[in-house]
């Protein structure tokens, strides 16, 4: 028989050895990526809900030109959001250099290579859907198609409009049935919703606002009830920038809006040294949204001035995932 030479063996030993590592290093890294996934599932589980980032949350870096809006996707990813709403009013530059179809393509592909899901897009800016001009509001609908079309490119299920018009509660009410009746009878042909957010004066009055989804009556026109924005009245009438005098309870609102709803925005301004956000309570306003039997996206809206945009957006996401866990 013939014998192995010493140096033949050790070779042998050692690529036995080396063999060993790399099978030993593979099932760790199995192990290690088993776990994390578990872990991700295990968060996801704990929850009711899934969490998105409205770009609002990032008004003040990009306005201050800070951070290219084109880059939405990529800082949503890299913060840990599955999901993107969209801001019109953020694109009005990127638009008047280019053009919409190419700004939107340009969104769509940064989504795809993030792996980012696109909720919504929410629009400011295309003119009044229940102001008592029928002329004014009929141009208000149709500069407001544009964004349907544009959501359904990017594979969001709806739009966010606004209600701003006349201050007398009738009128207001039937212009706001007409102009959105209008828009939604177009979207729903194009698959998509039109929500309508608390978003100041009669819009905020939760339970005149529910009216006027019930008198459109079409299974695409809903709501986006808003954790914060139940303002009624500010002083010297202003729409915004001014002390608010009179609120709608804000609990009761979100509430009435919840039937409707097929999207949340978890508002944020400050936070105390247990994480809890000074003015709302999430624990309730989570209570309440659950109890409606709501499982979509709940974005992420921070507006505060106290912490960085990203500081906010993280603590309001805490806050959400701590709050969120308990309810189950």
């Amino acid at each position: 028989m013939t014998q192995k030479s010493p140096k033949i063996t050790q070779l042998f030993l050692l690529a036995l050895f080396f063999m060993a590592s790399l099978t030993s290093c593979k099932n760790n890294q199995e192990a290690k990526e088993t776990i994390e996934t578990t872990e991700s599932q295990t968060e996801n589980q704990e929850l009711f809900f899934e969490v998105s980032l409205a770009q609002w949350s990032l008004s003040k870096p990009i306005i201050e030109g800070e951070m290219d809006p084109m880059n939405f996707a990529q800082k949503a990813q890299e913060m840990g959001f599955s999901g993107i709403e969209y801001v019109s009013g953020l694109y009005t530059s990127e638009v008047e250099k280019t053009n919409l179809s190419t700004v939107l393509d340009t969104l769509k592909a940064r989504s795809e290579r993030f792996n980012v899901e696109n909720v919504l897009i929410m629009i400011d800016g295309e003119g009044d859907l229940a102001i008592s001009d029928e002329a004014a509001r009929n141009k208000a609908v149709e500069n407001h198609k544009k964004w349907v079309d544009a959501a359904q490119f990017l594979g969001a299920h709806s739009i966010r409009v606004n209600l701003f018009g006349s201050d007398n509660a009738e009128e207001w009410k039937a212009n706001s049935i007409d102009g959105l009746r209008k828009l939604a009878e177009y979207a729903s042909g194009k698959n998509i919703n039109v929500l309508v957010e608390n978003h100041g004066y009669l819009s905020s009055n939760a339970a005149l606002l529910v009216e006027v989804i019930e008198g459109v009556n079409l299974a695409n026109c809903g709501t986006l009830p808003d954790f914060g924005n139940f303002c009624l009245q500010r002083e010297g009438g202003e729409r915004w920038d001014a002390a608010c005098i009179e609120e709608y309870p804000k609990y009761q609102g979100v509430e009435e809006m919840m039937p409707h709803a097929k999207a949340v925005s978890a508002k944020s301004y400050a936070f105390d040294e247990s994480g809890q956000e000074t003015t709302i309570d999430y624990g309730k306003m989570l209570k309440i949204v659950k109890d409606a039997g709501y499982t979509g996206f709940i974005g992420i809206e921070y507006e505060g001035e106290e912490l960085t945009a990203e500081e906010g957006i993280m603590a309001t996401k805490e806050l959400l995932i701590a709050e969120g866990s308990k309810l189950n």
